[in-house]
């Protein structure tokens, strides 16, 4: 079951699109990210790319942040995103159905940026590294922005990819969230 596990939408059980073609968070590494970001949600911009169903970014939301946006290539996903918003009564969201890439691209001429990223790209693709890789992805990210990615452990964990560097690793099961600050913040 995918539901909303603190904030103003607590309790709020949200819907996933059916089959392998999405893979939900789980709860367990969702709370998890959300403790170790504490408070330093309440009142973020924080961008959801590869969203899915948008459990996370709905939690963020639910938790306070001030400003969420996310970015899925399916409209299956987006629908199902609106629809997940639509039944915890949160706003101040933006959704496209749009490739990530593209979405990067446009979110930075928009002078957009964030203090969270969150990536949870399809797992063994390598796309970890060519999101993170991607120059818009820098100029989205604010100076003392956290970009963080779930990933497969068998994916390798780049350490320093462009500007960024790895800065903290947490496994949990099959699954780890990777930590990337701008180096030098």
């Amino acid at each position: 079951m995918l539901r909303v596990i603190a904030g103003k939408a607590r309790g709020t059980k949200l819907q996933s699109r059916p089959g392998l073609a999405t893979r939900p968070t789980g709860d367990r590494v969702k709370e998890a990210l959300f403790n170790i970001l504490g408070p330093a949600i309440v009142g973020s911009s924080f961008l959801d790319l590869y969203a899915g169903s948008g459990a996370i970014g709905i939690e963020a939301l639910s938790r306070g942040a001030g400003d969420v946006v996310w970015v899925d290539a399916s409209p299956a996903c987006t629908a199902q995103i609106r629809a997940n918003l639509k039944k915890t009564g949160l706003s101040g969201e933006e959704v496209y159905t749009n490739d990530v890439f593209r979405a990067l691209t446009q979110l930075e001429r928009r002078g957009r940026d964030f203090d969270f990223i969150f990536l949870d790209p399809p797992y063994d693709h390598g796309l970890v590294r060519k999101t993170l890789e991607h120059p818009a992805t820098l100029n989205v990210l604010k100076r003392h922005g956290i970009i963080i990615a779930e990933a497969s452990k068998k994916e390798e964990a780049p350490i320093d990819v462009s500007k960024l560097c790895l800065k903290r690793e947490q496994p949990y099961g099959d699954t780890v969230l990777l930590f990337y600050h701008l180096r030098g913040s």
